[in-house]
């Protein structure tokens, strides 16, 4: 259950004139804390010896039996003097937390994403009744006005002399900066009088976390990093971080222990520990990895555009109050279009010094028009580089044209001169109707080895 809290110490404005039967008093309900004992408790062994009495065996043998017979015991009622009550007694007992719960003492914070609730009453303090009451209750944000609370369809029929009336509203809080609770009370006083109470609460939401993204690139695969940082005062246990990719991305997140033992995968998914981020300042990163999963025509939809995506994160506090939170759209670099994409769809896992072996590639045509017919060749710096992968026959393959938003898979012919690691550079598509030379293909490196 829901805890009340002390009344709000924003402001309280009444605009009428004159004065009023009926007042509102608005309450903030929220969960209590745990009280903290402050008195120091102390081990009576730390009193009666040092950590220097375990160096002799037969004088550490006798700590235990001396302790008891000068330890009282702390449930024995006989025992009028408490000289137990400042010992440790329990391995918790250091942390200062008792049995007990406190109510909060103030309006306290409130904060983005949370969900505002409050109790208000609205009292007759005059000596008659009042009729007709009709109430209502809304939130002023610097953007919008939200109706909680309106009884115009069925009114409050009567509030007796000191009675009052009680209702509770909620309100998810989206916006930061200074929001206002409005409580208004349309009646009949005791002499038939119809007046107008408003009367204004005010307060503030603050933010309670900050996410930092950084992206990187590393050839096709996207990484995004996100860092959270917690600015409340009480820790924040994350339920769920997720990221939410945009059209045509995917998106897995990147965990330490991805490779561990997966024995007890279904068992960790069912009951997922929440991350704890810690109260003042604490942080945690996530680590994402990003792929563009469209091909062929919707390539060109997302041409330009640079957005990757959300975070979705909703987290507990210390007694359970949610939280949610979705940050603006993620930007990345700006996506380009290439007119033609050539990758490698197989590379032999045994590749022998002086003999032949064969790349299997992919060439795309990512245009609406149709494109070629091309040339493959094999590009050096003859200044600077000295050939040692180079291609075994012909050193241009011909390839035919290659229709709008259509592939050919075809086969070239390498040989390697050196042993070991060789790295295969300048693999690059030339369209003889265009006059027009393509990116090369990216660095690769293959093993050579003897036969």
């Amino acid at each position: 259950m829901n805890s009340t809290g002390s009344q709000s110490q924003a402001q309280s404005q009444s605009q009428s004139q004159g004065s009023h039967s009926l007042a509102f008093r608005v309450m903030r309900l929220c969960k209590p804390s745990f009280h903290v004992d402050p008195p120091l408790r102390l081990d009576l062994s730390d009193l009666i010896a040092g950590e220097d009495i375990f160096d002799d065996p037969i004088a550490a043998s006798n700590l235990t039996p001396l302790l008891d017979r000068h330890v009282a015991n702390p449930t024995d009622s006989s025992d009028l003097s408490y000289r137990a009550r400042f010992l440790l007694h329990d391995s918790s007992d250091p942390m200062g937390l008792s049995s007990l719960l406190v109510l909060p003492q103030s309006f306290g914070a409130i904060y983005l994403g949370e969900t505002f609730c409050s109790y208000i009453s609205i009292n007759n303090s005059s000596n008659f009744e009042v009729k007709d009451v009709i109430i209502k209750a809304e939130i002023q944000t610097e953007r919008q006005r939200l109706l909680l609370l309106d009884t115009s369809k069925s009114p409050v029929e009567s509030i007796r002399a000191g009675g009052r009336y009680d209702f509770i509203v909620e309100h998810d809080v989206k916006e930061l900066g200074p929001h206002t609770l409005v409580c208004t009370a349309l009646y009949n006083d005791g002499e038939g009088e119809r007046k107008y109470l408003p009367q204004f609460f005010k307060f503030m939401v603050a933010n309670p976390l900050s996410v930092r993204t950084k992206v990187r690139v590393v050839k096709e695969t996207t990484y995004l990093e996100a860092c959270i940082e917690n600015h409340t005062k009480s820790n924040l246990f994350m339920d769920q971080v997720d990221f939410e990719p945009a059209q045509h991305w995917s998106a897995t997140i990147l965990q330490a222990n991805e490779h561990h033992s997966h024995s007890n995968s279904h068992t960790r998914d069912t009951f997922k520990s929440p991350i704890l981020i810690r109260s003042g300042g604490g942080i945690h990163n996530y680590l994402y990895q990003l792929k563009l999963s469209s091909h062929g025509s919707t390539q060109m939809k997302v041409e330009g555009s640079n957005i990757l995506g959300k975070l979705q994160i909703t987290w507990r506090t210390n007694l359970g109050e949610p939280g949610r939170l979705q940050t603006q759209q993620i930007l990345g670099t700006p996506i380009t279009r290439k007119d033609i994409e050539l990758h490698v769809l197989e590379v032999p896992s045994v590749i022998n010094l002086e003999r032949s072996f064969s790349l299997h590639l992919k060439l795309t045509n990512q245009t609406d028009r149709e494109l070629g017919p091309f040339e493959v060749s094999l590009l050096y710096d003859g200044l600077h580089e000295e050939k040692v992968v180079m291609i075994n026959g012909l050193q241009t393959m011909a390839l035919p044209q290659v229709a709008a938003f259509s592939f050919t898979d075809f086969h070239l012919d390498l040989i390697a001169s050196k042993l070991g690691i060789q790295r295969i550079t300048g693999i690059t598509v030339f369209d003889t109707r265009e006059k027009k030379s393509y990116n090369p293909l990216p660095d690769f490196e293959i093993f050579v080895d003897l036969d």
